[in-house]
């Protein structure tokens, strides 16, 4: 009971923070708890009866983490888990509030955890996780994540803490090499070379290895059209309806099978894992597709030049009204310059606070723009009284920041809230 004074603390604080600021400040209670109690972080990831689950890597945790919850659920499985946007050390503290008692345990058998690289680095110390999920190593966040190597390094800190399973992406070559001294089991998963072939770009890590998965021995990407793919684990296709459209988010279901099958072990049933994607919705902003003021609408989040890239290519051709935002998160607009927005082909509005910098690196690409609104309410506001697209769906293209204003102005909620 050590830590129930800071536990009634941090909660007094989130239900001040919630009267302040209706659906935000969810990271101060846990800001106040790890002052308090520097321990109970790391205590109660370490609780799980049947251990912990870390997932991280520069894209895809978000949607790794959802699915692999989902699939686990779907085996019986009783997991906690976090929102995607609570990551970060005072962040999951506070997703952690939300479920433990006033010892600081929580009702649930396995905690699968997505974590942030650079936080996920400075805690591993403390953890014990029972499996490490890695997804990719790219630039990302260029004021923190700016280099691959200090981003590899940073993983290898989090996969050297596994004691029982290190689930890896054998395309990626910078990941494939992480904790070599590590007694944990190897698992691996990628794409076919038909796949890699159709992806001309490539897949957005920062070296690609030569070598494909063996769909024998681990999971692979057999074979993607649309939303509709084929995955190969040993040897074995499942056949899978993805959440959203794109290579990335097959690679996702990849990562999240090959992981619910290294924690499940004898207990994990193809049949199950292909089940829990039926009515599996994608990650808020992730492809994401809803109503907003009655029309149809697609938000697509962008945080690196690699998933910028990759969801550009993989929007639908036809796409007739495009809303484009870069809010503060981007310090330096350039840094998105390699990515070919040419396939955008035109935009109706261009907003966020590097309005003006989107608007002319479009403006080389030769991308048509209708508008530049550098106030996103007043864009978005005019974008959703534009009438319906003749064809196709009105489509938002943003950065983070500029996705979480999109959702206070808009007044969405994230059914990620509720995913604990």
């Amino acid at each position: 009971m050590r830590y129930a004074p800071a536990i009634l603390v941090g909660r007094l604080v989130r239900t001040l923070a919630r009267l302040r600021k209706p659906g935000g400040g969810s990271a101060v209670p846990g800001l106040v708890v790890n002052r308090l109690a520097p321990g109970f972080l790391p205590r109660t990831l370490n609780s799980f009866p049947r251990g912990l689950v870390i997932v991280s890597g520069s894209s895809g945790k978000s949607t790794t983490t959802k699915m692999l919850v989902a699939i686990l659920r779907e085996h019986g499985v009783s997991v906690f888990t976090n929102p995607s946007t609570a990551n970060i050390s005072q962040g999951l503290t506070s997703a952690l509030l939300e479920r433990a008692d006033l010892s600081g345990r929580i009702d649930a058998e396995l905690g699968v955890l997505e974590m942030d690289e650079g936080h996920g680095a400075l805690i591993a110390p403390q953890l014990s996780p029972e499996h490490v999920i890695l997804t990719n190593v790219s630039v990302d966040q260029i004021d923190r994540f700016h280099d691959s190597a200090m981003v590899q390094r940073m993983l290898d800190t989090i996969a050297a803490r596994s004691t029982g399973s290190l689930v890896l992406n054998g395309d990626d070559a910078l990941v494939d090499t992480l904790a070599q001294d590590s007694g944990a089991r190897r698992e691996r998963y990628g794409v076919s070379p038909e796949v890699l072939a159709a992806s001309p770009r490539g897949l957005g890590y920062t070296e690609t290895s030569a070598v494909r998965v063996d769909p024998a021995l681990g999971t692979v990407v057999q074979t993607l059209s649309g939303t509709a793919t084929t995955i190969v684990h040993r040897g074995e296709p499942l056949e899978i309806t993805l959440p959203a459209r794109g290579v990335h988010y097959a690679v996702d279901a990849a990562t999240a099978i090959a992981g619910a099958a290294s924690i499940l072990a004898d207990e994990f049933d193809p049949e199950r894992a292909a089940s829990a994607f039926r009515t599996l919705s994608p990650v808020f902003g992730r492809g994401e597709v809803t109503t907003v003021r009655g029309h149809e609408v697609e938000f697509v989040l962008v945080q690196n030049p690699a998933s910028f890239q990759l969801n550009v290519d993989s929007l639908e051709p036809d796409t007739e009204q495009i809303l484009f935002a870069i809010g503060s998160d981007v310090r330096d607009p350039s840094y998105l310059w390699p990515v070919d927005t040419a396939r955008l082909g035109r935009v109706a509005i261009v907003s966020g606070l590097k309005a003006w910098e989107a608007a002319l690196q479009l403006g080389y690409d030769g991308v048509e723009i209708d508008r530049v609104v550098p106030d996103l309410a007043e864009a978005l506001d005019a974008f959703f009284a534009l009438p319906a697209p003749s064809h196709g769906r009105k489509t938002v293209v943003f950065t983070a920041d500029s996705m979480r204003k999109t959702r206070a102005h808009l007044g969405l909620t994230s059914s990620e809230q509720d995913a604990v």
